[in-house]
């Protein structure tokens, strides 16, 4: 199916059809369901109309053992390489802090200051 020219509404009310059919396969009852995920039958019944809330989503797909899915519905997305770039330039002007106190080699620096490794 193509979700690029649906509506958010319409890919909603698709998936609720989705986990629907997942709870009748299983031959469970929205109640069965309901008390599975902790949460209430109504709110089983809105989510198989596509209308719920996503911690609701995922508490129902624990429910119905559907979890090991989720990287398939949404899989882990790596940062691109300009966030890392931006990443790594925020990570490197913390560090600058640090400049000129012990690591210029200052003359007159005092030996007990410096710190020995402990291993």
């Amino acid at each position: 199916m193509d979700y690029s020219q649906k509506s958010p509404a319409a890919i909603a009310e698709a998936l609720g059809q989705r986990l629907k059919q997942a709870r009748l396969n299983r031959d469970l009852t929205q109640i069965e369901v309901a008390e599975r995920a902790g949460v209430s039958r109504k709110a089983v019944l809105n989510a198989e109309k596509g209308k719920a809330q996503l911690e609701v989503l995922v508490a129902i797909l624990q429910a119905l053992d559907l979890t090991t899915q989720l990287d398939s519905f949404l899989p882990p997305q790596p940062p691109s390489p300009i966030q890392l770039a931006k990443l790594q330039g925020k990570q490197r002007q913390r560090a600058s802090g640090q400049r000129g106190k012990g690591h210029g080699g200052e003359e007159g620096e005092d030996k007990d200051t410096q710190e020995e490794p402990e291993w």
